[in-house]
């Protein structure tokens, strides 16, 4: 069973929370999979919200999968709660329990009283198990996926609009080519932004780089600006700046960066081999992955290299991503890497 995109991840988050929020409560949530943000959002919010103070003496209870057998579980989630209609239960680091697969027995028939929480983080249960059969049949499965690297900055945005601030493309794109797919991380970074940026303000680069340290103008996307433009004065500036400081420029996100860019510059040459004239907005989108504010930019880049040269890079990149983790490279200094790397790719 494939894993689930990341709009259908925000969906049923989305559904589930409404649901919370109306006190429609399911004995069992079994909430897993590889991004960790939304498993902690309604996890935390059933701790914090189901329970008044007072009955959270008595009938709630957190449990950690490294210490505890599914029987502990089973025995807990089979209490009736103290003067009060609901205990609930949350099982955190689920994944730690070696025994999980026995907890079928409790939630083929759980107690409606009890509000099961199973936190089951960074991979999923095994789908063919009569475990997750039961959970999905009584309960509420929730199961997280990363983004992939394009839908990071729109969900930035959204974000940041979710907290009454703004923040153009392109600054979204800087933090998202330097925070990665990590949402908890990125939204702690947002975050610090929104207590130094009054509502309805606009985030801005010049934010960005004051409070977070991302330069506007070295880092990774601008990299790839440079490249996409032929700009070699611009890119040999950026290689000097990551150079004096290699420990916050590391290697594989610029490669990373580099590689989703030029992956994005091969595939504009397929849309334009299919289509001949002009691509659909859907495609752009759907296909490419980007907003259309920056379909202009990969248009020159893809005049600067045609298919074979988009191609060559991808491969050129793949050999200096091992390269920098050491193989055949014995003595090779990062800036001279970065410098070989971007110097082959512009020639």
């Amino acid at each position: 069973m494939a894993k689930p995109r990341f709009d259908e991840v925000k969906s049923s988050y989305e559904r589930i929370m409404s649901d919370l929020k109306k006190k429609i409560y399911k004995p069992v949530y079994l909430l897993m999979g590889e991004e960790a943000y939304y498993i902690d959002l309604i996890s935390n919010y059933i701790q914090e919200n189901v329970l008044s103070e007072a009955d959270k003496t008595f009938n709630q209870t957190v449990l950690y999968g490294r210490d505890i057998s599914s029987k502990l579980v089973v025995e807990v989630a089979r209490r009736y709660p103290m003067m009060g209609s609901y205990q609930v239960v949350v099982v955190r680091e689920a994944q730690e329990i070696k025994d999980i697969e026995k907890l079928e027995i409790y939630v083929s028939s759980p107690l409606k009283s009890t509000i099961l929480v199973i936190c089951y983080k960074t991979k999923t249960v095994d789908k063919r198990k009569a475990f997750y059969k039961q959970a999905a049949k009584v309960g509420e499965v929730f199961e997280s996926a990363s983004p992939y690297d394009d839908k990071i900055p729109d969900w930035i945005i959204d974000y940041l609009k979710s907290k009454q601030r703004t923040i153009d493309v392109a600054a979204a794109k800087i933090l998202a080519d330097y925070l990665g797919d990590n949402l908890s991380k990125i939204v702690n970074e947002l975050d610090k932004l929104a207590v130094i940026v009054p509502p309805n303000s606009k985030i801005t680069a010049e934010h960005i780089e004051r409070n977070i340290g991302i330069s506007k103008d070295y880092n990774p996307f601008e990299l790839c600006n440079a490249i996409n433009s032929g700009n070699v004065l611009k890119a040999n500036r950026i290689i000097m700046h990551f150079e004096r400081d290699p420990a916050s420029n590391p290697m594989v996100p610029i490669i990373t960066a580099l590689f989703s860019n030029f992956n994005k510059i091969f595939l504009l040459h397929m849309l334009k081999a299919k289509y001949k004239t002009s691509i659909p907005s859907t495609e752009i989108q759907g296909v490419l992955g980007i907003n259309p504010y920056f379909l202009k930019d990969y248009e020159a880049a893809s005049r600067r290299f045609p298919p074979t040269k988009a191609a060559g890079v991808i491969a050129l990149l793949r050999e200096f991503d091992m390269r920098s983790k050491g193989w055949n490279n014995a003595s090779t200094s990062y800036g001279d890497l970065l410098r070989e790397m971007v110097y082959k790719m512009m020639h």
